[in-house]
């Protein structure tokens, strides 16, 4: 089913307790966002959305999706990059400021979806990435406030990420850590 997932980079948020433009912050020699851009690169994926804020870098091979209005919470970005995908049989949703989500991890939700639901777990915690079938566009598109598809994947099959892999950038105390996890120190 790979050929016809659209992947939807979710990059909109404020980034209020980084300071601002968290995903422009340089990790391991490349814009956070980055990461998660080269993670999926090689997936078979129909095609690749960024809803993004005005403030977040584009991303070579993602159409861009600008989140209006600019301080709209995630169930707008949601929205947005839904009424994006077109005649895609499954979203994969993912975050942009979850730079450690390995490719492989990416590979095997596409391996593993059948078609439904799929999402990561995190120690006992339902997170992005997520894959969800045409079935659940309506549902997806019909959220309100800052809240993802949380709801909507409860009872669905998972992937295992350990903590390190689920790290979210939401400060510069989560860069430096995600900065130490990526780049080991260098023997003396």
């Amino acid at each position: 089913m790979s050929g016809s997932v659209a992947l939807v980079l979710l990059a909109a948020g404020r980034g209020s307790r980084f300071g601002g433009g968290k995903l422009a912050a340089t990790l391991a020699g490349k814009p956070v966002i980055a990461h998660v851009a080269a993670a999926t690169h090689a997936l078979p994926l129909a095609q690749r959305i960024l809803v993004a804020a005005p403030d977040v870098p584009g991303l070579p091979g993602f159409a861009r999706v600008a989140l209006e209005p600019p301080d709209a919470p995630q169930s707008r970005s949601l929205a947005l990059g839904l009424a994006a995908v077109g005649d895609a049989q499954a979203v994969l949703i993912a975050l942009a400021d979850m730079p450690l989500v390995p490719p492989a991890h990416f590979a095997r939700m596409l391996e593993a979806f059948d078609g439904d639901r799929l999402t990561s777990v995190c120690e006992g915690q339902r997170l992005p990435p997520a894959l969800l079938g045409r079935a659940h566009f309506a549902a997806l598109g019909a959220l309100t406030g800052d809240r993802g598809a949380g709801a909507l994947l409860r009872d669905a099959p998972t992937l295992p990420l350990t903590p390190d892999q689920a790290l979210d950038i939401d400060t510069p105390a989560d860069l430096a850590r995600a900065e130490r996890l990526l780049v080991p120190p260098t023997a003396p």
